[in-house]
């Protein structure tokens, strides 16, 4: 995604990866393990998802009412210690994802679902918009039955409104690795970057369009 700064402006403005297109299968280990509850401090609750570049998930998300942070980073795959480096060649089983603090007494769980539906074409296999590969398809992770559930019937609700199936993978979360420093807030710092100008803010706009009552007041 991100070495690709350094090339050509129209390869910029393209991709928010290197485009790589390698296909990862979900490893059957990971698809039936047991959920993993994730730690929690100051009654916030965290959720975890991946749509895409996490450029443009976390800033969306961050937009969203009762949302504390997002954390940007890798879940999904069977390697330890994730870099960009390595998910961005296909073989880790890795997405770029990204976790969600909030607060559930103003947000809910299904909210978020919702919102990660809402933001994304949510029929496009292993990719988000110009930015192909596994590392890049989407993912929502549960971390209990309850949370599988509302996740369930969320999708189904969802494919009702499209021809083709959903592509997103139901996952039980496992563990999430923050990403490198320089990824994080990356649409708020760089807003004058090639890539946020021409694929990240106008998916931001298209989502604060369909949600504008889940904004924060200040939201940009």
């Amino acid at each position: 995604m991100k070495s690709i700064l350094l090339l050509t402006f129209s390869l910029i403005i393209s991709s928010c990866g290197n485009g790589n297109t390698k296909s990862a299968t979900t490893n059957s280990e990971i698809a039936n393990a047991e959920p993993v509850e994730a730690t929690t401090q100051d009654n916030m609750a965290k959720a975890y998802f991946a749509s895409g570049c996490f450029w443009c998930v976390e800033a969306i998300y961050e937009s969203v009412n009762g949302v504390k942070e997002v954390v940007s980073g890798y879940s999904g795959g069977h390697t330890e210690n994730p870099t960009y480096e390595s998910s961005n060649t296909g073989r880790t089983g890795h997405a770029e994802a990204v976790e969600v603090i909030y607060d559930p007494e103003v947000v809910s769980f299904e909210t978020l679902v919702k919102v990660f539906y809402g933001s994304q074409n949510p029929t496009q296999v292993n990719g988000q918009g110009p930015d192909m590969g596994s590392q890049y398809r989407s993912l929502i992770f549960f971390q209990n039955d309850e949370q599988k559930e509302i996740i369930n019937t969320v999708s189904t609700e969802v494919a009702k409104n499209y021809d083709k199936p959903l592509a997103a993978e139901i996952l039980p979360f496992q563990k999430f690795w923050v990403a490198e420093d320089y990824h994080q807030n990356y649409e708020r710092l760089h807003p004058e970057n090639p890539y946020i100008q021409n694929v990240s803010i106008p998916r931001y706009n298209r989502f604060k369009k369909k949600f504008p009552k889940l904004l924060k007041p200040n939201a940009h």
